[in-house]
């Protein structure tokens, strides 16, 4: 494990606000806001204050305050930020992110947590400073074998894991993968899919029953970035990894979807993030991580149901339904939070940390 410290190169941010600042921006059709993607008006201010008032070396500077290093786990180099608690007896922690999330959306809760965890932020394969992918077939299972391989380098026997939505399915599987080592699996942003059973909706409550509206809705016209990184990442990789706008667009309108309406969202916490991306030419890389997924035989075939405690935290937003959550593994905590979306921890910082806290509380 090799000591990482995040150093960006100054012609690589100048690239970057040059290229800002040399935008070609399209038209759009008047008076359509959100519905047909990202307004042109938003985004230019956004990439305008990307390019004269975001501060990169101030994001890399408080970013760096984490230790972090790299390593190769099967063939990949994986990053990750390594905080030990001041408490010899904490209990290591594992966080694994979302699409098109990375470590840096975790600063908000790092002092939360560290109080009472051993921390380790990974920057997921293929993301980040975890990537590009140099090579196919990083399935879900394959990640989760990665991040169960960090755990056990650092010398942690019995640890647990914590993941949001696309890190969150890591995050189960690392526990159906080393029930012996994993003491239990917390999530948030959570997807769950009904079976072909009728009897899966019978009973439903109204709240679940909203789930399932929001998550159909979500199938039936948010699905674009899916598609697309399902199929042909590749082809829309050029794009991305050319045009901070395009990057800073495709990024940004799932932060203003994924999230609570009700809340702001961190605008220099959300170009850190994407900055991340840029820098380290993921874009295309991370797409692919969608592709394996849906051309993984085994992403849909059914498995055995963990035995690991599984805890969930639900934002406002999210389309989690129990009794398919339990069918992955037995679920031990279950809270409906009054606010927060796909992205928790850095929307509700203190709901998403007092609500790890007390799932690994009750496993201690």
């Amino acid at each position: 494990m090799i000591p990482f410290r995040i150093a960006i190169p100054q012609a690589d941010v100048d690239d970057l606000h040059d290229r800002l600042r040399r935008t070609r921006w399209g038209s759009e059709i008047p008076g359509q806001g959100w519905r047909r993607g990202v307004p042109v008006s938003y985004l230019r201010s956004l990439a305008d204050y990307w390019a004269g008032g975001f501060d990169w070396r101030a994001a890399e500077a408080r970013l760096n305050e984490l230790p972090q290093f790299r390593t190769e786990v099967d063939g990949q180099t994986l990053h990750f930020a390594h905080l030990r608690s001041a408490d010899e007896h904490a209990t290591p922690l594992l966080i694994s992110h979302d699409w098109p999330g990375s470590f840096a959306l975790y600063l908000p809760v790092v002092e939360a947590l560290r109080d009472h965890f051993h921390l380790v932020l990974v920057s997921n394969p293929g993301v980040g400073f975890s990537g590009p992918l140099t090579s196919a077939g990083w399935t879900t299972a394959r990640s989760a074998a990665a991040l169960n391989e960090i755990m056990a380098r650092l010398g942690y026997d019995r640890y647990g894991v914590q993941g949001t939505g696309g890190g969150a399915a890591i995050a189960v599987e690392m526990g159906r993968r080393q029930p012996a080592r994993v003491i239990g699996t917390h999530v948030n942003g959570h997807i769950t899919f009904p079976g072909g059973d009728p009897a899966d909706f019978a009973g439903l409550t109204e709240a679940e029953q909203g789930r399932l509206q929001r998550l159909q809705e979500f199938r039936d016209d948010r699905m674009g970035f899916n598609a697309i990184q399902s199929t042909r990442p590749q082809t829309l990789a050029y794009g991305l990894h050319d045009s901070p706008a395009g990057q800073l667009a495709w990024i940004a309108e799932k932060f203003t979807e994924w999230t609570d309406p009700a809340a702001a969202f961190d605008r220099d916490l959300l170009l850190t993030n994407v900055s991340l991306y840029w820098f380290t030419g993921t874009a295309g890389s991370s797409a692919n991580l969608y592709w394996e997924a849906a051309h993984d035989p085994t992403a849909w075939a059914p498995k055995p149901r963990s035995v690991v405690p599984l805890g969930v935290a639900l934002g406002v937003t999210d389309i989690t339904i129990r009794r398919f959550a339990d069918r992955q593994a037995p679920v031990t905590h279950w809270t409906e939070l009054p606010a927060g979306g796909n992205f928790l921890p850095t929307e509700q910082p203190k709901l998403y940390a007092d609500d790890v806290r007390t799932f690994f509380a009750g496993l201690a």
